[in-house]
């Protein structure tokens, strides 16, 4: 294959990823009419129209989702393998990219990755914020942050904290009009704050169990967010009862402007778990990371 087959190569895979030339030339540091010829190039060699282009949109083909299937394995083996070539040098080095939610990335991942990076002045780390699920090897990122029970099966996962429980919680103000709720079947009664959840688009049915026994609880309300810090303000502004992680409302709790109830059907869950591909090859630096991370 010549060198500038394997570019063609690398340019149809970024804009099948990035689903626009626009996005893909920035990242490639092209112009988007030399990419767009590449791509035409590739598509005229091989006799395949590999993606289908309209003025919004730009989507593979059955030819070029095929194609995207051999090359990500490929590209990401490549990638891993270079990386791995740091462990040649004196010091650590290279570049990590990060997917992890805001409170993990907050409370967890920045206060070990200020100190990696003090420590090694040659290690980069990208911290992505994102609440939805991420396709690591699509995207290009190094390793995930997700809850335990969120990482798929197939992913290495690290814990990197404690386990959590979930809270539920209302605010003083809230509970001068309304009862302390004593089961979860008391919730019907209750205005609760529900949260949409990122990926596909429902709402989180509320989790409770008790002698071991699971009980699910679909809840209503008057407000429904996808984004975790306004749901505890509305929580705080007496809106209604909150249902999240304890990192997330125990803060509030212990300073007396939350109300925590429902605490005997609240379960332990595995907390915060660093996850990365089983086939990802380990480089001196995600090495450290893993370590720096690593819950003990």
């Amino acid at each position: 294959m010549r060198r500038d087959e394997l570019g063609d190569l690398v340019a149809f895979l970024t804009v099948a990823e990035e689903r626009s030339f626009t996005r893909a030339a920035a990242h490639l540091g092209t112009s988007q009419s030399a990419l767009s010829h590449t791509v035409r190039r590739l598509e005229e060699r091989m006799g395949l129209r590999l993606l289908t282009r309209t003025t919004r949109n730009v989507s593979p083909t059955d030819a070029g989702e095929q194609l995207i299937e051999t090359l990500r394995p490929a590209f990401s083996d490549i990638r891993d393998r270079v990386a791995s070539l740091s462990s040649m040098r004196q010091s650590p080095g290279g570049q990590l990219r990060i997917t992890s939610s805001r409170q993990a990335a907050e409370s967890i991942v920045m206060p070990a990755a200020k100190k990696l990076m003090r420590d090694y002045p040659d290690i980069n780390i990208e911290i992505s914020i994102e609440q939805r699920f991420v396709d690591l090897v699509a995207e290009r990122f190094d390793a995930g942050v997700r809850l335990g029970e969120q990482v798929e099966k197939d992913m290495i996962a690290v814990k990197i904290g404690p386990e959590l429980r979930m809270v539920v919680a209302g605010s003083p103000e809230y509970f001068k009009s309304h009862p302390v709720p004593l089961t979860p079947h008391d919730l019907t009664q209750h205005r609760c704050i529900n949260l949409r959840l990122p990926t596909l688009g429902g709402l989180y049915t509320w989790e409770f169990e008790q002698n071991k026994r699971p009980l699910n609880v679909r809840v209503d309300g008057q407000f429904i967010c996808n984004d975790v810090p306004m749901i505890v303000d509305a929580a705080l502004s007496g809106l209604g009862l909150a249902c999240l992680p304890d990192d997330h409302l125990g803060p509030w709790v212990k300073k007396g402007k939350l109300i925590s109830v429902l605490e005997d059907w609240c379960p332990l869950f595995p907390g915060y778990h660093l996850y990365y591909p089983s086939r990802r090859l380990s480089s001196p630096a995600f090495a450290l990371l893993v370590d720096a991370l690593r819950y003990r």
